[in-house]
């Protein structure tokens, strides 16, 4: 029971882009995590909470933009999200909630 809340951490979201679902194509699914997160960690959580064999992570952090409302400067925060390549023959289905 801990364990899978832990894996509720790390997995915040999955990331629904045009350039995410092209990434379905080759078996990948681009998930949102927390800035903190390992390869180790993320690749745990996924086949824990999807029930799925995990070839690879590749992560990536995107830093917050700097934005301007009605004259006011803001700054999004920074981002981490991680494309996860599952082994052939697996699939993530995204859009079903876990």
């Amino acid at each position: 029971m801990t364990s899978s809340l832990k894996h509720y951490d790390i997995i915040l979201s999955p990331v629904i882009t045009e350039k995410a679902t092209l990434g379905s194509e080759h078996n990948q699914v681009t998930f949102r995590v927390p800035l903190t997160a390992t390869k180790p960690a993320i690749k745990a959580a996924v086949e824990g909470l999807f029930d799925v064999k995990v070839k690879a992570v590749n992560t990536l952090r995107q830093k917050g933009k700097v934005k301007r409302f009605r004259g006011i400067k803001g700054k999004r925060p920074d981002v981490k999200k991680a494309m996860v390549t599952l082994e052939d023959g697996q699939s993530i289905d995204v859009t079903t909630g876990v």
